[in-house]
């Protein structure tokens, strides 16, 4: 048997299973035997074919699956479970501060040729932040329109269990943001106050001549270089932690809360669509006035790779050989895309700010509108530096949860469907970085129209 085999088993395997209950639920009734051996027939189908494609979000799929059936079939037992999700909630949250401070603290030190290239430093900026900013608003509108998070019923047991919250003020929140004290704040799981120190260490570092940044720059970068492989090697324990979490979730709640969960995927995606034809297709036609159809051919294979590998950085070298080639020129395109990395990730903003509403709907509270725009504007503070990472927006999200004092279960139940909407995040993400490239460069009057017309795919 090789792996195509073994996927076309668990295929067929999972179609006589849907098969089964949908003639269960809406035909004639099927023997619980029969519908259970079919459900442990996908999981064993399912663990080979995981075994011959050797991929953690297989793997992370397949768990998922586990975890149902064990929720579903024994959702006592499910519940001796928890100990898995809270060992890798736990391990996932030692990543947050100093992933945060070593990639804020190099995004910034390491573009202190802000300064010299002066205009096209804050109109990227300036672009980027507005751009951001509509994702933001494209997200919370849409998480409201649908309301994905809202009836899930969370049972008594579970919800003396979730933290309870004591209302704050605007200016409590706004004092909230500067650190007392740092430690305290990395011991709290307190995201801003560690953000607002990162960019002023950040800023601070790079007002430095040279030779006193550098040894700080580069324990910085290897920081980041650690905790990105870190990150990795925790990802490893993810289908145990998953696939438990959905199991208790499972167990707890009952299947209904997939309903929720696909609502969730739905919401993203038109989001993400609209967000793509409302903002970034007017910006291309009117503001960078570039050809689309050009444009489009340019930006496939670097969205393509982005979208199979759900990490931006892996599009980076096309992106920025095919904008040069399109037309923009090389010392703005090697700014821009760059810098966009880390200031302009607006499908992981969009994202960010959609999940975390999701969130608190699953949890049955009600955050307002300037609530919740003060949880989005905190995402794209905390977001920074680290989305062009797969899975990085976990520890966002989960960091975020705890400032907020959102429960964390949802955010596990999530991360079940995590990859489903990685792809078209990221893909949005590498859009709207290319696209970005070409907005200065008309800025900056040096878009080359002549190039982009005559542009043709290798």
């Amino acid at each position: 048997m090789n792996k195509t085999k073994a996927g076309w088993i668990a295929f067929i395997v999972f179609t006589v299973l849907t098969i089964l209950h949908l003639v269960h639920e809406f035909v004639n009734p099927i023997s619980h035997s029969v519908l259970f051996s079919s459900r442990v027939l996908l999981i064993i189908s399912l663990c080979i074919y995981s075994l011959y494609k050797k991929s953690l979000t297989t793997w992370i799929l397949t768990a998922m699956v586990i975890g149902v059936e064990i929720g579903h079939d024994f959702p006592a037992f499910s519940q001796n479970l928890q100990f898995l999700s809270k060992i890798f909630l736990r391990l996932v949250k030692t990543i947050v501060a100093p992933l945060l401070f070593s990639t804020l603290v190099v995004g910034i030190a390491s573009h202190s040729n802000l300064k010299q290239v002066g205009r096209m430093g804050w109109k990227s900026l300036l672009y980027f932040e507005v751009v951001t900013t509509f994702a933001l608003l494209i997200g919370l509108l849409f998480i409201n329109l649908t309301h994905a998070g809202v009836g899930i019923q969370v049972p008594e047991a579970l919800l003396k269990e979730l933290p309870q919250v004591v209302p704050k003020t605007w200016q409590d929140h706004i004092i909230d943001i500067f650190p007392e004290n740092i430690i305290k704040s990395v011991y709290e799981g307190n995201v801003l106050p560690i953000v607002l120190f990162s960019v002023i260490f950040g800023i601070s570092l790079a007002m430095l001549n040279d030779k006193k940044k550098k040894p700080l720059l580069d324990f910085s970068e290897s920081l980041a270089e650690v905790m990105f492989k870190f990150t990795n090697i925790i990802m490893h324990f993810a289908p145990f932690g998953v696939g438990a979490a959905i199991a208790v979730t499972v167990g707890h709640l009952g299947v209904d809360i997939l309903k929720n969960l696909l609502m969730l995927l739905m919401t993203l995606y038109m989001a993400l669509t609209a967000f793509i034809l409302l903002i970034l297709i007017p910006i291309a036609l009117f503001i960078a006035k570039i050809p689309l159809k050009k444009f489009i051919q340019a930006i496939k294979e670097p969205v393509s790779i982005a979208f199979a590998t759900t990490s931006s950085d892996s599009a980076l070298p096309k992106a920025l050989e095919n904008m040069e080639r399109f037309g923009v020129p090389r010392k703005i395109v090697s700014f821009v895309i760059p810098t966009g990395y880390t200031f302009n990730l607006d499908g992981t903003t969009l994202y960010l700010s959609l999940a975390s509403v999701f969130v608190a709907q699953a949890a049955g509270q009600h955050p307002t509108f300037a609530h919740q725009m003060f949880i989005g504007l905190s995402l794209m503070l905390t977001s920074k530096g680290v989305a062009a990472v797969p899975r990085a927006s976990l520890v966002i999200l989960i960091a975020t949860a705890s400032t907020f004092g959102f429960p964390l279960w949802p955010i596990m139940a999530i991360y079940g469907i995590d990859e489903l909407m990685d792809m078209a995040r990221t893909s949005v993400n590498v859009i709207g970085n290319t696209l970005a490239s070409c907005v200065i460069a008309r800025w900056e009057g040096e878009f080359d129209d002549e190039k982009a017309l005559n542009f043709t795919g290798e």
